[in-house]
């Protein structure tokens, strides 16, 4: 029985986690189950405004529950380096209306 769809191949790779409530959250992907709960380390959530860069909250050992994600994405760490947070200026998300 499969636990996630493509969610294996993610097992120790940065992953970035938009939920439900219209968050953001980057970390590392360590661990997950059949309800697609999920176990993030070294995780911070971005917080994007119009006023200012982008905020990094550190968040460290974070479990997001999987009726609460609406998408799991790979995240290209050589890419995002080279983005300068800071000044990127952008409207927070709105939540997911179901």
């Amino acid at each position: 029985m499969s636990t996630g769809p493509g969610l294996e191949s993610l097992v120790n790779q940065t992953i970035s986690i938009i939920t439900n409530d219209g968050r953001i959250i980057v970390g590392t992907l360590r661990g997950f189950d059949q309800a697609t709960n999920i176990i993030l380390d070294e995780s911070h959530e971005r917080v994007y405004s119009t006023r200012e860069g982008v905020q990094q909250l550190a968040l460290g050992l974070y479990i997001i529950r999987g009726d609460n994600i609406s998408v799991v994405g790979e995240l290209d760490e050589e890419l995002d380096l080279v983005n300068d947070l800071s000044k990127i200026k952008a409207h927070p998300l709105k939540p997911v209306i179901h």
